[in-house]
Parts: C-alpha cells; sequence; structure tokens
C-alpha cells in the first residue's frame, strides 16, 4: 500500500541525519496518515479513505468532504476520491 494521502497527494519526503560531527546519512520522513471515515452531507453516505493528519484539519476547516473535494485539485486526488468528487458535483 502507498504511503501517499488520498485527498492532497502528500508522500514520503527525503532528508538527511545530520550528526554532531556533521556526517550525513540519508533517511525518509513519512507523512502522518489515518485510516478514516468521512461523510458527504449531498449524498447521505460515508467513505473511507487514507489521509494525512493535517488533510484531516484541513477538511474539518473547509466544512466538511463535500466543500473539501469541491476546491480540491484533481491531479492530487486519489482515483477514489476523483470518483467521490464526480459524484457529488453530479448530485449538486
Amino acid at each position: 500500500m502507498a504511503r501517499r494521502c488520498e485527498l492532497t497527494g502528500v508522500g514520503p519526503m527525503y532528508g538527511h541525519n545530520v550528526s554532531h560531527a556533521n556526517n550525513k546519512t540519508k533517511r525518509r520522513f513519512l507523512p502522518n496518515l489515518c485510516d478514516v471515515t468521512l461523510h458527504s452531507d449531498k449524498l447521505g453516505r460515508s467513505f473511507k479513505f487514507r489521509i494525512t493528519a493535517a488533510a484531516l484539519r484541513t477538511v474539518d476547516h473547509r466544512g466538511g468532504l463535500d466543500a473539501f473535494l469541491a476546491k480540491a485539485d484533481d491531479a492530487a486526488l486519489s482515483p477514489n476520491a476523483l470518483k467521490v468528487k464526480r459524484e457529488i458535483a453530479k448530485a449538486s
């Protein structure tokens, strides 16, 4: 399973561990992914997503899943989230 947020497209980032002696070794910064169930008001259904904690806060800030997906860029969304976005647009 890919370590990628389904709503924002955030994935692992790469960098270095830097020691006191300034030795650098490669490391990965993994996103804080959470399995959540989000409810769509327009469709009256719930959908399961694997999203970052930051994306979950953004969904709450924008007023729910419907409002978030309306503003979301299609390129960042997973195929599953894109399908839900199209269903919501069709229901409007």
